[in-house]
Order: C-alpha cells, then sequence, then structure tokens
C-alpha cells in the first residue's frame, strides 16, 4: 500500500452530509471486476440523470475542481452498509484524503485500508474550508498527515485520526503488514501456549 504522509492538491468542496456508501457507488455497478476500476461510478446518481445526461453544476464535475484528490464534505460520511466498493471508488477516482466532521466507522477502516486518509474535523472547520473553497477555488490545499494539520492559504486547521490508523497510512501497512510486525510477540506467545497447554499443539 502507498504511504500517505502529506498530500497538496485541489479539494473539491462537496458539501454535503450523510453520503452513504450506496451513493458513493450504488450496487448496481458492484458486478463490474475492481480491476476495471470503479472511479467513473464515484457518486454516479448524483452526477448523471437517469438517462445518464450530466447533472448540471455538479460540484464534482466542475472545472474549477478538475482533477481534486481532497474531498471535503459534511458530517456522517460514509455511512451505510459496510461495501469496501466505496472506498474504491473514491480511490480510483484518485480522492487520497476526505475532510469531514464524522465518518461510518467501517467505511473509516476500509479507507486506511486502502491508502484513503479519513481526517476528521470540527463541523464548523469543515464550513470553514467549504466556505473557502466555494469563495476562492483556485490554490491547493495541504493534508499533512505528520502534523496532522490542513491548510489552504491564511486557513489552518488540525483533524483526528485513530493512532493505529494514523500509522498504518504513514507506512503504508496493510493488515498483514501490521500482524508481521508483532510476529517475535505471537511466535513467543504459541511457544509458552505450547508449553502452558500442549494439548492444545497436536504436534506437541
Amino acid at each position: 500500500m502507498e504511504p500517505f504522509v502529506r498530500i497538496t492538491a485541489t479539494a473539491c468542496p462537496l458539501g454535503l452530509a450523510n453520503v452513504d456508501t450506496d451513493q458513493l457507488i450504488p450496487a448496481r455497478f458492484m458486478s463490474r471486476p475492481r480491476s476495471a476500476g470503479y472511479g467513473s461510478f464515484l457518486l454516479h446518481d448524483l452526477r448523471f440523470a437517469p438517462d445518464g445526461t450530466p447533472v448540471p453544476g455538479f460540484v464534482l464535475d466542475d472545472p474549477r475542481w478538475s482533477g481534486a484528490r481532497i474531498l471535503v464534505a459534511r458530517r456522517n460520511f460514509g455511512t451505510g452498509s459496510s461495501r469496501e466498493a466505496a472506498v474504491y471508488a473514491l480511490a480510483d477516482y484518485g480522492i487520497r484524503a476526505v475532510v469531514a466532521p464524522s465518518f461510518g466507522d467501517i467505511f473509516a477502516s476500509n479507507a486506511v485500508k486502502n491508502g484513503l486518509l479519513p481526517a476528521v474535523v470540527t463541523e464548523a472547520e469543515a464550513e470553514a474550508l467549504i466556505a473557502a473553497l466555494e469563495a476562492d477555488p483556485d490554490g491547493d490545499v495541504t493534508v499533512d498527515l505528520e502534523a496532522l494539520t490542513i491548510a489552504r492559504g491564511p486557513l489552518r486547521l488540525g483533524f483526528a485520526i485513530d493512532p493505529a490508523r494514523r500509522l498504518q497510512l504513514l507506512n503504508g501497512w496493510d493488515d498483514i503488514d501490521l500482524t508481521l510486525r508483532h510476529a517475535p510477540e505471537i511466535a513467543d506467545f504459541a511457544r509458552r501456549r505450547r508449553n502452558a497447554e500442549p494439548w492444545v499443539d497436536p504436534r506437541h
């Protein structure tokens, strides 16, 4: 997994609350192989009318925020079902960080496992960042995971993330990497258990 230390990029002010995983990628698109990419389905039913034509003015397709790698939303981002494809859609679209006041817990866990940073700010901070982006689309946003800061012009914010998830992202560790870091302790536990309870290991 690619480590996440900091990113400086265009940030898109999505400005929606309660964006659930079904909105992030409708279930009907999930039969497609992951290798084919899910990015074109991100927020599909908000971006496109039933006849497939783009919804005029939808912020993700606004050229002012073209190529955005950071998304700024309101509370309860990624709630709903546990579908990991919601994270795939964001990652395949090119998003590396989502800034919001709160996230669905399973979504946040899936995000970290796929190298996507869920950065938690207060509601007031999210509103300030959205307002700044809408008022002046020019200028990048820097999200620094080492410093736990978000910078956009004169605006400086802190953000929160679970310390274990932060460590995973900084080092690019997936769950297997994380487990292997404790290999000596795991081997020591197995040895002590075999000695104390030999009947649990038929090879003993």
